[in-house]
């Protein structure tokens, strides 16, 4: 059903955990599956510094969380807004049609750090 790279990010997920002092925080959730994800970003010269995730949900929610993650550290800004839940899906080798969802709030996650970030930058 899941693909070795949806299950290598589910059992060992890359950066997990939370930025005390994030620069931009998004969560996403989806009521009908019940996951809900977090991402919090460090950013220095509009790149992506760092970035962490906490997520409740699936095996899948989980492996997109860490892959975005691991896609979005380094880039600018505006390059990780082109990330998209197609992308993610397919970085992980694909995922089971009933899943796709999870690939979607895992891209929604990272733009609304983005925009939280952004936000924060003009009203400073």
């Amino acid at each position: 059903m899941y693909s070795e790279k949806v299950m290598d990010h589910f059992t060992n997920p890359r950066n997990v955990g939370e930025i005390p002092d994030a620069d931009g925080v998004g969560q996403v959730g989806n009521p009908t599956c019940g996951d809900i994800m977090k991402i919090y970003l460090k950013i220095k010269d509009d790149r992506i510094e760092d970035i962490k995730f906490k997520t409740f949900g699936c095996g899948a929610a989980i492996a997109t969380s860490s892959m975005v993650t691991e896609m979005a550290r380094g880039k600018t800004l505006d390059e990780a807004l082109q990330l998209s839940n197609k992308m993610v899906a397919e970085a992980l080798d694909g995922l089971p049609p009933q899943k796709m969802h999870c690939s979607n709030l895992a891209a929604d996650a990272l733009h609304a750090a983005i925009e939280d970030y952004r936000g924060k930058q003009k009203s400073a």
